[in-house]
């Protein structure tokens, strides 16, 4: 071997210390300036990340991470601002959550101002008088998010409460859980329900002493009446929901969105608008597995395409627990309602049905997401996956409970041994923990509702969701919701079940990638993985956690491009209806099908 001098060596020494870049990969963009929480449990904290083609390159010190500057990079000046990876949504309605920007808005403080009948109305008539062209064209009316639990009357209203707005248009107002509605005469007319009529299996047609049916539909017996009215908006009204929803999202820094009991038309429409380069976000989609099998075998996918992939299969079992429709194992504490004594709700689907659909999904190998909110609809769950894993092995299918609001500690034992995982809904504590704890299973097993605290004891992970558009995707409620369990009236509803900020900040990004089988590129800030970030305005780890739910998102940034910017100083960006009336600008040829 030939040997050099040492003058030679110390030459060749200084002219790589000289040009460091020259032996290190070129970033696209580095980002500094400000704390960068990584969900790395390795690393925690770093100063600065370098990225190239999309994905993390580098990660650490500034120093370090500054050797892969080149003339071409890009340095993106956090300005004090906190950066973490994308959230990743563990359980939302991307498609659906555009109704809302075509919607009156119904929801009660701090989301809108509905909070009697006589305000239900009067926003009404304000969307009515606001939106005349859109109403000659579609012939609906159509409100979400009213909620009886926030109603000065405890009450839903009733068909002769929307016929007062309007007889001869048809009307039909969505609660904001998104299991019931209310119509008004003329839509129950075009349903063709009298007071003769017979519900659904799975639905209920609230009546009055008389026996008259009063408009408000349960389950199956509101989706019957919905869906036609909104088949007027042809596939370009879907697409037009589809575009909308993701750039909702998309505002909460989400990088990753889930169409939850989705469709093969919501599939297409989400691949549509992927196509125009309007999808700013991945959507993971999981069709009804009771409504479209072949089209999820047809199009199942674990990878992505331009930004949509077919993730799974979607199963809903009950129904609302704020709405007395989710089945319990036992009577609800003091429902508000004509409920028989001894109710405890009921299932949408039968047992056979569970069982079947679950089995599906396992001779398939395809993953199911199961909403189950009441025990008793968790035992049937718990059932069908038990009896499936005898029947086809046990797998890592990653089985998902969504919602689980009334779970025993006995089922998280259960669905523990079965692989399970949990998406759960901690803002129930804040938007309907006092009805809860008041009305739906009283105060002391309301105090384990969404039982965070009982996943951690085990070691489990989680994923925290909104179930958009049953409330905004607002991630930062979310964590305020997973940490304080604080109640609209400032109860904090079962202390023992918070749990720290950063256990708070694992369930929305790298537990729900684990959730979706994505953890390898997605929820943290590591070398290799997808440059998917959300900047916020403070460090939620170094703040009074009283103040999370304040914190607003700066900006989002999907694979190194930056697709969502707060307008400066005006936090109110964050909220949707400013963005419905852009959509209904753009949507009203799409809403009579092109």
């Amino acid at each position: 071997m030939r040997k050099f001098g040492s003058g030679f060596s110390a030459a060749l020494i200084s002219l790589l210390m000289a040009q460091p870049a020259l032996s290190q990969e070129i970033a696209d963009t580095i980002y500094s300036g400000g704390p960068i929480l990584t969900i790395d449990d390795a690393a925690p904290r770093a100063e600065a990340v370098a990225v190239r083609d999309g994905r993390i390159l580098a990660v650490g010190d500034l120093t370090d991470v500054m050797n892969h500057q080149g003339d071409g990079t890009k340095l993106y000046d956090l300005d004090g601002n906190t950066l973490l990876p994308g959230f990743v949504d563990s359980h939302g309605h991307v498609v659906f959550g555009g109704l809302q920007a075509l919607s009156a808005n119904l929801l009660a403080a701090p989301d809108g101002t509905v909070n009697d009948i006589a305000s239900l109305q009067d926003a009404l008539r304000d969307w009515m008088a606001k939106n005349h062209d859109v109403i000659q064209q579609v012939n609906l009316i159509i409100g979400f998010g009213y909620d009886n639990a926030q109603l000065a009357e405890l009450r839903h209203p009733t068909r002769d409460d929307l016929d007062a707005v309007s007889k001869d248009v048809p009307i039909m107002i969505v609660h904001q859980s998104g299991h019931i509605g209310v119509a008004n005469s003329k839509t129950l007319e075009l349903a063709g329900i009298t007071d003769d009529s017979t519900p659904p299996p799975g639905g209920v047609y609230q009546r009055d002493g008389n026996g008259r049916v009063t408009g408000v539909l349960e389950e199956y017996a509101f989706f019957q009446a919905l869906f036609p009215l909104l088949g007027n908006l042809g596939p370009d009204g879907f697409k037009e929901f589809a575009k909308a929803g993701a750039q909702m999202w998309a505002s909460f820094g989400y990088t990753t969105g889930q169409d939850g009991r989705s469709s093969g038309e919501a599939v297409e429409a989400l691949k549509a608008v992927a196509a125009t380069g309007d999808l700013p976000i991945d959507v993971a989609a999981y069709p009804d597995v009771l409504e479209a099998r072949d089209y999820i075998k047809a199009h199942h996918s674990h990878s992505y395409d331009n930004g949509v992939r077919v993730a799974g299969c979607k199963l809903t079992i009950d129904g609302s627990p704020q709405g007395f429709t989710a089945l319990r194992d036992r009577p609800y504490y003091d429902p508000v309602g004509d409920y028989p004594p001894g109710y405890k709700g009921y299932s949408a689907v039968t047992m056979d049905q569970v069982q079947d659909a679950v089995n599906w999904c396992f001779e398939n190998k395809i993953q199911i997401l199961t909403h189950s909110n009441g025990e008793g609809a968790s035992d049937m769950l718990i059932g069908a996956i038990g009896a499936a894993q005898e029947n086809f092995g046990h797998r890592d299918d990653r089985p998902v409970v969504v919602h689980g609001q009334f779970l025993r500690e006995d089922q998280v034992d259960s669905f523990q041994a079965l692989g399970a995982f949990f998406s759960l809904f901690p803002m129930h504590t804040f938007y309907w923990g006092d009805w809860h704890r008041d009305h739906t299973v009283g105060p002391i097993n309301a105090e384990n509702i969404s039982p965070t605290g009982w996943l951690r004891q085990r070691g489990l992970p989680f994923g925290s969701h909104h179930d958009a558009p049953v409330a905004f995707p607002d991630s930062m409620r979310i964590l305020s919701a997973t940490v304080t369990r604080r109640t609209r009236s400032g109860d904090i509803l079962g202390p023992h079940q918070r749990v720290d900020v950063m256990t708070g900040l694992k369930a929305l990004t790298i537990w729900p990638a684990y959730q979706h089988f994505e953890e390898d590129h997605k929820g943290s800030i590591e070398v290799g993985k997808l440059a998917d970030f959300a900047i916020l305005s403070e460090d939620p780890t170094a703040i009074d956690p009283e103040t999370l739910a304040d914190i607003d998102i700066v900006a989002t940034i999907k694979e190194d491009v930056e697709i969502y910017r707060a307008e400066k100083g005006k936090s109110e960006t964050r909220l949707y209806p400013p963005l419905g009336h852009h959509i209904l600008d753009m949507g009203l040829n799409a809403m009579q099908g092109g």
